[in-house]
């Protein structure tokens, strides 16, 4: 089947995800809404908004013969695109041949939207997470109580969507309670931190596992490893994400057949039990503790920067994972990766995860590449012809390599070539991975 795809989404995400679509030979026609300097290169930018009001989405589908949403970011899927499509659609069909939204229901999505609807729906499947209490203005006194009693450290959760940073570590109790104060009473994280969850610490080293589920049946794709803080060494505020390692060395086959048995199979088994509707990617955080695979968290989505090498290293065509899924037999799909590491390296703009500023001018991308290395735009837009900063995230360089050493050299070596004012990027992702230090 030849069909038209809407991807919704602006960053290096969707800038990956739009590059491997545009490669499938059943793929006729890419929109990418808003998308950025670098989605143009694979499909056709739209000024639109994707998260809110759809009838502005739903009037392009129609209007353009789309045959397949693609969501890509989580906010649309929290705030129900997959509802407002599925009604729709029984109210006046769109396309012959339309396939519906690759993304949950606005219920599933609680799985990512709230944080205290997933540790509950571990909780009733029996899923290895930490151990956890949830309080609100109202069980104030109680959570303080809570908290007092608690061992260190604490992490605190922001129940709702925060863009990444809706989670603090304490390592002290005084620290503890004034977080849980600025969240539930000063409103740091806004709505998001309305109800807080406190959580048991988790010490280990965290994974990132993507699952492609039809709300029945299951694969698996390449895992990854992600870096969130600003500074090197892992230091510093968390961010949206800073780089990426795939595959992941520490988790060998006997470590992921546990991750299957004791964590994917419930997910899946508990989503289709409860009978969501959930046609797309399952991302799960994974942290390793003493050998034992334990849930942080649910995203219903692909993540980014994890993205940008889980795609590259993916060697099925996108677009036929996508209609299996979508027609209920993702089951019978093989999945095929790279052998090669990939790692990327994010480039940022200064003072981010703080306030930065916008519009500078990018050089360098017009520089020659191997065909083992990719430039994925963030946060860039076109002005004046040429390629500016638009966001704290800039842009991310992917590349291969038989170890991680060669993959981190190769990208710092393109990343050194390129220049915007105040650009920024840690030269240590994958760090523990290096065979300098993986050996000892």
């Amino acid at each position: 089947m030849i069909m038209n795809i809407l991807l919704l989404g602006s960053g290096g995400r969707e800038h990956a995800l739009a590059w491997k679509l545009a490669q499938s030979p059943l793929c006729e026609k890419l929109y990418i809404a808003p998308g950025n300097a670098g989605t143009s290169q694979y499909g056709t930018n739209v000024d639109m908004r994707v998260s809110g009001d759809f009838a502005e989405a739903e009037h392009f589908c129609r209007t353009n013969n789309i045959h397949l949403l693609f969501v890509g970011p989580e906010d649309p899927l929290v705030l129900g695109v997959y509802d407002y499509f599925q009604a729709a659609h029984a109210t006046n069909p769109f396309a012959e041949g339309w396939l519906g939204v690759i993304g949950p229901s606005k219920f599933a999505a609680q799985l990512e939207g709230s944080k205290a609807f997933a540790k509950a729906f571990m909780e009733r499947h029996n899923i290895p997470t930490a151990s956890y209490r949830e309080f609100t203005d109202e069980t104030f006194e109680e959570g303080r109580e809570y908290l007092l009693n608690h061992a260190l450290p604490i992490v605190l959760k922001a129940d709702g969507l925060a863009a990444g940073k809706g989670v603090i570590i304490c390592n002290n109790h005084v620290e503890a309670f004034a977080e849980f104060d600025m969240m539930i009473h000063q409103h740091k994280f806004g709505d998001a931190g309305k109800k807080v969850v406190i959580e048991e610490f988790l010490n280990g080293i965290e994974v990132s596992v993507f699952v492609l589920t039809d709300g029945k049946n299951y694969c698996i794709l390449p895992e990854a490893k992600d870096y969130k803080r600003i500074g090197e060494a892992d230091t510093g505020l968390n961010t949206g994400g800073m780089g990426a390692v795939s595959p992941v060395p520490f988790a060998d086959k006997e470590f992921m057949d546990k991750v299957e048995e004791q964590i994917i199979k419930p997910t899946i088994n508990g989503i289709s039990s409860e009978n969501m509707s959930y046609k797309g990617f399952v991302f799960i955080g994974v942290i390793k503790v003493n050998n034992e695979p334990f849930v942080i968290e649910y995203n219903c989505r692909l993540g980014d920067p994890e993205t940008e090498v889980v795609i590259p290293r993916l060697k099925n065509d996108l677009v036929e994972l996508l209609i299996a899924t979508a027609q209920e037999r993702i089951h019978e799909v093989t999945i095929e990766q790279d052998p090669r590491f990939a790692v990327t390296m994010m480039a940022v703009s200064g003072g981010y995860p703080g306030d930065f500023i916008k519009g500078y001018d990018i050089e360098g991308l017009n520089q020659r590449l191997t065909a083992d290395s990719f430039i994925f735009h963030a946060g860039t837009s076109v002005e004046n012809d040429g390629i500016v900063t638009n966001g704290g995230r800039v842009l991310t360089v992917t590349s291969f390599g038989t170890s991680v050493d060669e993959s981190v050299s190769r990208s710092k070596q393109i990343l050194s070539q390129i220049r915007f004012k105040k650009m920024y990027y840690r030269n240590d992702i994958g760090y523990e991975f290096m065979i300098t230090n993986y050996d000892e």
